[in-house]
């Protein structure tokens, strides 16, 4: 088998069925597997994908094993050569897995190969390639002071080797993966994708950036940027720097502060956004006339049904967008999304046969759902 998909969940269920919908238009044309382990749920998880995805490897852990042993737990029982750990709080294109299986083949000595991450606003997720985080570039990108933090001699279109990957999409050799010992249990979230990024290139391996590919990572699922996220976050780094740098008193209580700083800064700023969006318009794209009635009745809104012509304007701006994947192609829908990104534009998505949408307009904050 060529290529084993590992998607670790907890309480996300209309994003892993979206998530897992993408992925198998995705992986037609290859012979794969797809594995899902959900970290005790409290939501219908895994009686959807039982109901709905009988022939996925479904494994159900009585208790929150965190990120890493959870996704070590499916690599173990993976008959893949190639494993790719991915987010339930994704989508994939038509394309992504072949393009990158063909990347992938052209690097003999590839360690874990990343791609271009997008947020459900169409704007491109720094971390999608990063340097490694020393103490000094950590406590620089905390206090706002430096970019160093992430790749940027690459640009987001382009492809090249780099340091750190982020865990919503890492894509390497089950062996390899295996070699190295997979994602270290020590990190219960955050933090283990850099700790692994950093064993593949100890061990001699180098990592990619695949810009040419690019997924939706909703981001804000996993990701709340609250006072948890940041006690884990920097929790993380306190193991990674303790394990691989030599810390002391003074750069612990440094970063301490800043951690604090930030924590203020994340919250303000996050009030103003929610502020200044105001939508105009709302369009559904697609020809399902029945569902422009339902989503209208629902939303309580006025919604016009248009075809694709509509992107043809360049002066659309603080619009809502709905996209009918039986309509349009995930391709298709990430590149209106990053045409029509940073002009006060949000974006919804109807997953294909699917009695919902959903999108997420701060990458910091949990996404929308709305159930018709």
């Amino acid at each position: 088998m060529k290529l084993s998909v590992i998607i670790l969940n907890y309480n996300v269920r209309f994003f892993l069925e979206q998530c897992i919908l993408s992925v198998q238009v995705g992986l037609k044309k290859i012979e794969s597997e797809i594995i899902i382990v959900d970290n005790n749920s409290s939501d219908d998880s895994c009686q959807m994908v039982k109901q709905l995805f009988p022939e996925i490897i479904l494994l159900e852990n009585k208790e929150n094993l965190g990120f890493s042993k959870a996704n070590n737990q499916a690599v173990k029982i993976a008959k893949g050569d190639y494993v790719c750990i991915l987010n339930p709080d994704t989508a994939v294109t038509e394309n992504t897995f072949v393009e990158v299986l063909k990347y992938a083949n052209s690097k003999p000595n590839l360690g874990a190969l990343g791609v271009y991450l997008m947020d459900g606003k169409g704007l491109f997720l720094p971390e999608s390639k990063r340097n490694l985080p020393t103490p000094k570039a950590s406590f620089l990108k905390l206090m706002g002071w430096s970019n160093s933090y992430y790749a940027t001699h690459i640009a987001p279109l382009e492809s090249g080797e780099v340091s750190v990957l982020v865990g919503a999409f890492m894509f390497m050799k089950k062996s390899i993966y295996q070699e190295v010992g997979g994602f270290d249990e020590d990190y219960f979230m955050y933090g283990e994708d850099i700790d692994l990024s950093y064993k593949l290139t100890k061990a001699g391996y180098r990592n990619y950036y695949l810009g040419t590919t690019n997924i939706l990572h909703y981001k804000g699922e996993s990701t709340k940027k609250d006072k948890a996220y940041f006690d884990r976050f920097y929790g993380a780094m306190f193991i990674f720097y303790q394990k691989h740098f030599r810390t002391n008193i003074g750069f612990n209580t440094l970063v301490k502060m800043g951690v604090f700083l930030t924590k203020k800064i994340k919250k303000s700023s996050t009030i103003r956004e929610d502020k200044i969006n105001q939508i105009q318009k709302t369009y559904l794209l697609s020809k399902n006339l029945k569902l422009a009635e339902i989503l209208s009745e629902k939303l309580k809104i006025e919604l016009q049904t248009v075809s694709k012509d509509i992107l043809l304007d360049a002066e659309l701006s603080n619009c809502c967008f709905i996209f009918d994947v039986n309509y349009m192609s995930y391709s298709q829908i990430f590149k209106v999304m990053k045409k029509l990104s940073g002009f006060g534009n949000k974006f919804r998505i109807r997953p294909p046969g699917c009695n919902f949408i959903l999108g997420s307009d701060q990458s910091d904050e949990n996404g929308s759902v709305l159930v018709f």
